[in-house]
This record gives C-alpha cells, sequence and structure tokens, in this order.
C-alpha cells in the first residue's frame, strides 16, 4: 500500500467510525485549555480534571492568575506530575499573558512558545482546539502510532513527525487525525502490549505482528 494509501484509509475509517472525537481536557475556553494542557504534560487528562475545577474557580481569568505565586497554585495542582515545576511555569505564563498580550490567549505559535512552560506541542493544542487551526500536536501516543503506522518516514523527532503529517492529511482533517492516533494509541496501540487483536488498521501497519 502507498503512502498517501494509507492516509486515505486512515481518514475513511476513522471519519466512519470515529467521526466526532475531542479532548478528553475539560476547558471552556483558550486559557483554561492551555493550562489544562500545561498540566497535563507526562500526565493523565483525567488527573487533571480533577484539579482544573478548583483552579479556574479560584484563578478564572489570566488576569486573576497573574497576581498569584507559584506557592499559591501549588496546593491546586499537587496531585498532578511535576507540580513544582508546573506551578512556576503557571505563575510566570499567566504574568506574561497579562503583560505583553492584554490578558488574551495569543493564537499564533511564535507568541505561544514565548510562553513559560509552552513548547511547540501544548501550542499547537491550543491553535487546533482553542482557534481551529489546522495544527498537529504530537505527543508521544501521536509519534509512535504514526511510526509504528510507517506513516512518516525518517522521523526522529515530534516536530518531524508533525511535518509529515501535516504535509499528507488533507487540511480539513489535521486536527481531527491527531485526536483519531492519540486516542489510537492511548488504548489501542499502547507503549507496551499493543492490542493487536483489536486493532482496525493491522492492513496498513508496517509493524503489524512485530511488536
Amino acid at each position: 500500500m502507498t503512502l498517501p494509501d494509507k492516509y486515505r484509509f486512515i481518514v475513511s475509517y476513522f471519519e466512519e467510525h470515529q467521526p466526532d472525537v475531542a479532548s478528553e481536557l475539560h476547558f471552556e475556553n483558550a486559557y483554561q485549555l492551555l493550562v489544562a494542557t500545561m498540566l497535563a504534560a507526562q500526565c493523565t487528562d483525567k488527573r487533571v480534571n480533577m484539579v482544573t475545577p478548583a483552579l479556574f474557580a479560584a484563578y478564572p481569568t489570566p488576569a486573576a492568575m497573574a497576581q498569584a505565586e507559584a506557592s499559591d497554585l501549588l496546593p491546586y495542582i499537587s496531585s498532578v506530575s511535576y507540580p513544582n515545576s508546573k506551578a512556576d511555569h503557571l505563575a510566570k505564563m499567566s504574568r506574561t499573558l497579562v503583560e505583553r498580550f492584554g490578558g488574551e490567549v495569543p493564537a499564533t505559535m511564535e507568541e505561544l512558545t514565548q510562553l513559560a512552560g509552552v513548547g511547540r506541542k501544548t501550542a499547537n493544542v491550543v491553535l487546533a482546539f482553542a482557534f481551529n487551526q489546522a495544527a498537529m500536536p504530537v505527543d508521544t501516543h501521536v509519534f509512535r502510532v504514526a511510526t509504528r503506522l510507517g506513516l512518516v518516514k525518517n522521523a526522529p523527532t515530534p516536530e518531524a513527525v508533525e511535518k509529515q503529517l501535516v504535509a499528507h492529511f488533507p487540511k480539513e482533517f489535521i486536527s481531527k487525525a491527531h485526536h483519531w492516533l492519540l486516542l489510537h494509541g492511548r488504548y489501542i496501540c499502547t507503549a507496551r502490549k499493543p492490542k493487536c487483536g483489536e486493532c482496525p488498521l493491522t492492513d496498513i501497519c508496517k509493524e503489524y505482528g512485530k511488536c
């Protein structure tokens, strides 16, 4: 099967079986999505969703959070991974939003990655799901699935995987494809003991039978 055929197969399959996909993080606006995504680094969405309601109740806007010190934020997020560094990043990020962006979350990669604790993946999440841009966040799940299926070649870094996926998926499916690959990696094509017997993509998988 050619590479374009693989991409067409994925779009066709998931459009039929998972046409409506969305982030498993709970958020109501760009600010909440940014904060939740920062907290979700190396942490489960389920855990993040447990701590954000109280956090957002106490700090409902960037301006409110900008008044806080990291030590003020820490009790709200103590159960997530790396809480000390994340509290520090949230405090700095919110101050930058207020001081440089008028309290609004920016809508460009260049501006988002100027914020403390915001890398390319987090920025892409915000661009895709807060601003409806054709962005492809590449986390460990997307990286693993794209590599195993053979959707990318000679792509040793997340950014290299991102560029190839963006180049091959039709623009209107790029953000949706992120969810398809992420959820497939989270629940089927897992890092350890992938559930190949339950996988609907074995016909296009170059690693089928090897995992």
